[in-house]
């Protein structure tokens, strides 16, 4: 049974969202002390030091020196904080509404001026050939019709100003305890969406550079970073995971990059929620306005962790994965 443009319907239900984050909250901890011990990426776990010592002859290792966790986390947040607005200015000036209705009379200056050479995650895929598994994207973007790729970031970015100024509430915001507590239903529908060039991940990344307190990024790492972290489980799902999608016919394994965006916000929210009683444990603060630039970090950081198998899964079918 294959699902190719959607994930089975048993993944909205409610016993299996709340199996699916028992586990997640189940295996958070152990990637959390790994988040400190390698400052979010930057530094060498006394694991890896061990490794190296085993494989060089090495008897004697370096004194663990215990981390200071508070300093790290200020220190993951700072940095995670400095990286999200390094671009985000771009962002902004492209989904700003003046700019959006300026391009009416212009839509194919938007598409080959604005969104191929001024919006980073655009321009990088369309630069990037060595991704073999972005060539489709290229081609799509490359016969895209202007006027769709105007109206739905319009869409998006109208829906996001909206939602903000009509529907959020930053005392009740973190409540959420089920997927229609948050709203976001509308984005799954066709209005946000132009096949093949503005997906989930491209929506996702508009919404969260405008604000990123209230709508996460559901970039290709947080999903692989999903499968990992409820431990590759199936859940009662007859197509493997939710969070993969298995091309049989290229013999590849993606991240589902259709996996529905509000189930993946509800599954961010809640992880989000676990990250801040950590950080109140440390005596640290996530500044809201930052919500999920602290989950994006985490995410890429379980992600990273597992970065050569999922490069080699990338290139081949694996039909059972408790095999791994």
């Amino acid at each position: 049974m294959y699902f190719p443009n959607d994930i089975e319907e048993i993944c909205y239900e409610t016993d299996h969202i709340q199996k699916v984050l028992a586990e997640i909250k189940l295996n958070f901890q152990k990637y959390f002390e790994e988040y400190l011990e390698k400052e979010s990426g930057h530094a060498s776990s006394i694991s890896d030091i061990e490794k190296l010592a085993s494989t060089i002859g090495t008897v004697r290792l370096p004194k663990k020196k215990p981390i200071n966790k508070p300093q790290v986390f200020n220190r993951n947040i700072n940095e995670a904080i400095a990286d999200f607005e390094s671009d985000r200015e771009s962002y902004k000036e492209i989904l700003d509404e003046e700019a959006l209705e300026e391009f009416a009379e212009d839509p194919g200056s938007f598409k080959n001026t604005i969104l191929r050479n001024k919006c980073p995650i655009i321009r990088a895929v369309l630069q990037n050939k060595l991704a073999k598994e972005l060539d489709k994207y290229r081609k799509d973007f490359k016969f895209s019709d202007p006027g769709d790729l105007l109206r739905v970031t319009t869409n998006i970015a109208s829906f996001a100003r909206d939602y903000s100024l009509n529907y959020y509430e930053s005392e009740t915001y973190e409540d959420a305890k089920a997927l229609k507590d948050m709203n976001f239903s509308e984005l799954t529908t066709n209005e946000y969406t132009v096949f093949g060039v503005i997906g989930g991940g491209i929506k996702s990344i508009f919404l969260y550079k405008l604000f990123p307190n209230i709508f996460p990024y559901r970039g290709p790492d947080a999903i692989w970073a999903l499968w990992y972290l409820t431990n590759r489980k199936i859940f009662g799902c007859h197509q493997d995971s939710e969070f993969l999608m298995i091309k049989k016919e290229e013999n590849t394994t993606q991240q589902n990059f259709y996996y529905p965006y509000d189930l993946f916000a509800f599954y961010a929210l809640q992880l989000f929620n676990v990250l801040k009683n950590q950080a109140v444990k440390l005596g640290v603060e996530i500044p809201t306005k930052y919500r999920y630039v602290m989950v994006n970090s985490f995410l890429n950081f379980v992600a990273n962790c597992h970065r050569d198998e999922i490069d080699d899964l990338k290139k081949k079918v694996t039909l059972d994965w408790h095999e791994y």
